[in-house]
């Protein structure tokens, strides 16, 4: 009765995905959205940009655990912190880059001398190196003009990859820079060493569209691989995180429930799934991982997760309405359209003053019960007067209701 199809399914119909979604069509209604090719590429920010969420600290102990479990979730890069902001986070990228193996892991500098010597000193063998390029930030934060911060980058990015080691650079509030100027200091990067561009929006600025154009016009003026790595100020950084991959970034910056500076990052786990439902493409992850992830951050950074999230929220795969839970009696597709196994959790049938009938008789079947339909209504109906009374029924409730009308049915 509760049995799910194992059929293929397809997305905007641009072909398979790797049982993300239940059974059913989905159109592009028009859209002329692109394929990916090939797999993209993770790198996972939760301790570095995670951590700088305001009250949060992240002791060594606990960053080494949620830096093994991402590396167990298959992230390619882990940006474990920031060296130069304390001793402490010098020791615990160290440690973390001592004990991982699978993952690259990565340091955070500024394009100073000081800087660059404090993430060398802990051995990554990646360094993410940046330096704001708008305007705004030039003028009021740096102090510098165009040709000083182009020098910088040229020296700071050389520094770093005279040493053979792999640099990722980016251009601070990419998003609200000049775009001849962004040009030129992406390009100076890539000439002085830089691998990897990554185009951060620092303040989360940018529509969709706007983001998958500026990716557009880096990648065809420096033909070198790019990142993308969005904040969540307008509610759009997983939007934007897909749409820069469709414009050609290869690589997405995200954390963990999204947590970050301000309204937070793009969503490792919104991201992820994204990625292999709407793109046609992969990211080699675990993705039965994502729940225990988010569980572990959640409970070591005290953010609670919103319930109603996407992917990882409580209420994401909870079913209370008695129209919603007689569809996912009959066929799980009707309203579900991500499988929670895939994700590392399973369904909950919520009983309450908009439950149905079929609410209980689920709850009984999964506890090997065996009700008729006027016990289920009986039932029911003593649910919706302790809900209306402000009291919460659980499963348990429900089947120790059963367990007392059974036993004054029996009398």
């Amino acid at each position: 009765m509760f049995s799910e199809s194992d059929s293929v399914n397809y997305v905007l119909s641009k072909g398979p995905v790797q049982n993300v979604f239940r059974t059913g069509e989905f159109h592009d209604w028009g859209m002329d959205l692109k394929d990916v090719a090939g797999r993209i590429k993770i790198l996972d920010t939760t301790l570095r940009d995670g951590e700088q969420s305001p009250g949060v600290s992240i002791s060594v102990h606990e960053k080494i655990r949620i830096a093994s479990l991402l590396e167990s979730a298959g992230v390619d890069v882990i940006e474990a912190g920031f060296p130069i902001a304390s001793d402490a986070e010098k020791h615990a990228v160290s440690q973390i880059n001592s004990v991982i193996s699978k993952s690259e892991v990565c340091g955070l500098a500024r394009c100073t001398g000081k800087d660059i010597e404090a993430v060398m000193g802990t051995g990554v063998k990646r360094v993410h190196l940046f330096i704001a390029t708008s305007d705004i930030h030039m003028r009021h934060k740096l102090k510098m003009d165009r040709s000083q911060v182009i020098e910088s980058i040229s020296k700071s990015v050389d520094s770093v990859a005279s040493r053979g080691v792999k640099v990722e650079f980016s251009c601070e509030d990419a998003t609200r820079s000049n775009m001849d100027f962004l040009k030129e200091a992406f390009k100076t990067a890539r000439d002085s060493g830089a691998s990897v561009l990554n185009i951060p929006d620092t303040v989360g600025a940018l529509s969709p569209t706007a983001m998958m154009h500026i990716v557009k016009e880096i990648r065809g003026a420096t033909s070198t691989e790019i990142s993308v790595h969005c904040h969540n100020d307008f509610g759009l950084a997983t939007a934007n995180t897909l749409f820069g991959i469709m414009g050609g970034a290869t690589q997405a910056h995200v954390t963990v429930n999204g947590i970050g500076e301000r309204a937070g990052n793009a969503s490792l786990e919104e991201v992820v799934v994204g990625i292999e439902s709407f793109l046609s493409s992969g990211t080699g992850m675990s993705k039965e991982k994502l729940w225990e992830l988010s569980k572990e951050v959640s409970s070591v950074t005290g953010m609670a997760v919103q319930q109603n999230k996407a992917i990882v929220g409580e209420n994401a795969y909870a079913h209370e309405a008695g129209i919603h839970v007689h569809g996912i009696v009959n066929e799980v597709s009707t309203y579900e359209p991500i499988d929670p196994a895939v994700v590392g959790t399973e369904r909950r049938i919520v009983v309450g003053k908009h439950s149905g009938v079929n609410s209980i008789r689920w709850i009984m079947e999964r506890n090997g019960i065996e009700a008729d339909l006027e016990t289920a209504r009986e039932i029911l109906r003593e649910v919706k007067k302790i809900r209306e009374g402000g009291t919460r029924v659980d499963e348990g409730k429900v089947v120790e209701m059963f367990q007392e009308y059974a036993k004054i049915g029996g009398n």
